[in-house]
């Protein structure tokens, strides 16, 4: 192996690509390291790939003073290299690799042991090594480079919206959301999250009829409160409508229902969300809500550990293939306000909106005059406070018809 690396050293272009430190002379054996010195003298003197036969009459003439019996050693051993073809350029740089590492490894080992024995009080020779070795050392990898093609680019965005939206004043600036989306959801309470992802996958024209499969992980409102704005969701009945006509309900709902699938998720973790998506393969997954799923044990605040939370769910979005709708609260800083920004997510500085690739943020109208038995208004107001998916941002108003959870 090292004659055949020694040959492919001869070749002025690889040559350069692994001289110096990468290729020190220790890599070899004693009598290979003399004819290793002696093409480095001819690379730095001829600057151009050289043969055999060029670095023998270079190496002899160089070294008059050899006895005969070393003169035929060196002989018989050119004559091994010129048998030798010049490894491949992607396996030399392999196996260069390989040794540089175990020489590197060898030196650090050395250290240790010296440190281990007492023999050296600092750390000045460790660091000398790290700092000779650092811009050489070549890591055993092979990226498989991503397609970037005009074709595949029109392609793959022509597909960003796989699974549209049925809210059409916001279909119209954003049209849905496709695998490995993160799409964060956020509004104070009694404002209608729970509504809003019902209206989105079970209402008409939803995800589910569109025959994505939804799972919803539910681990602050029962799995039966929340099946129930499915049903009157994916009917546009109320619960007391239903109970009086079960049989129309039934047929409206087993469009959507077989592409629904609810489960209380109390007191899980995003681990356990991992689990369930690497093993049903769900086209969308509903967070409800998604802060409840962080493990806050290891983190000094809170918000890292709601970072943290949110890079898990991107993560689980990009590697099984699924979009993520992550709800979440706001803080009593939205309270009132019919514009909101990235900065009113509940216990957050800016870790869980850095993760997102959609943010809708949720508004309502304040009741003016409350002692006087005014009714809440249905408008409700989407924020669209981040968007990598179509770059339009702004507020986008609709109505949500809190007895059936349709926004419309």
């Amino acid at each position: 192996m090292e004659l055949s690396l020694i040959r492919s050293l001869m070749d002025k272009e690889f040559y350069e690509e692994h001289r110096g430190a990468k290729c020190p002379d220790r890599l070899f054996s004693k009598d290979v390291r003399k004819i290793k010195s002696a093409i480095d003298k001819a690379m730095d003197r001829y600057e151009r790939t050289v043969t055999p036969d060029e670095i023998e009459a270079l190496f002899m003439s160089n070294n008059p003073s050899m006895t005969t019996a070393q003169k035929q050693a060196y002989s018989s051993l050119f004559k091994q290299i010129k048998k030798e073809l010049p490894l491949g350029t992607d396996v030399a740089q392999e196996v260069l690799s390989k040794l540089f590492q175990q020489v590197v490894g060898e030196d650090i080992a050395n250290l240790g042991f010296d440190y281990v024995n007492g023999s050296k009080s600092t750390l000045e020779p460790l660091r000398n090594v790290l700092e000779l070795y650092a811009d050489d050392f070549t890591p055993n990898l092979k990226i498989e480079w991503d397609d970037i093609s005009i074709e595949t680019l029109l392609e793959r965005n022509d597909l960003e919206a796989r699974w549209t939206f049925n809210i059409p004043c916001l279909t119209r600036k954003v049209e849905g959301v496709n695998a490995g989306h993160l799409i964060e959801v956020g509004a104070r309470p009694n404002t209608g999250k729970t509504s809003f992802h019902a209206s989105l996958i079970a209402s008409p024209n939803g995800f589910a009829q569109q025959g994505a499969k939804c799972i919803i992980l539910c681990n602050e409102e029962s799995a039966h409160r929340v099946g129930a704005r499915y049903l009157t969701s994916a009917t546009g009945m109320t619960m007391h409508q239903i109970r009086k006509d079960p049989s129309k309900a039934r047929e409206l709902y087993e469009v959507v229902k077989k592409n629904i699938h609810i489960k209380d998720a109390s007191n899980r973790d995003m681990a356990w969300v991992e689990s369930i998506c690497k093993a049903y393969k769900p086209d969308i997954v509903v967070l409800d809500m998604g802060d409840k799923f962080a493990r806050t044990g290891g983190f000094a605040r809170t918000d890292e550990a709601l970072k943290a939370n949110a890079i898990h769910a991107r993560q689980i979005a990009k590697q099984h293939q699924c979009a993520i709708f992550y709800m979440s609260q706001l803080s009593a800083e939205a309270e009132g306000k019919v514009y909101l920004n990235q900065a009113m997510m509940e216990g957050s500085r800016t870790g869980k909106a850095a993760e997102a690739d959609l943010m809708i943020l949720i508004a309502k109208d304040t009741v003016k005059n409350p002692d006087s038995g005014e009714e809440e208004s249905p408008a409700r107001h989407l924020n669209i406070v981040k968007n990598k998916l179509s770059g339009w941002h702004g507020v986008e108003h609709c109505e949500l018809d809190y007895v059936t959870a349709r926004y419309q």
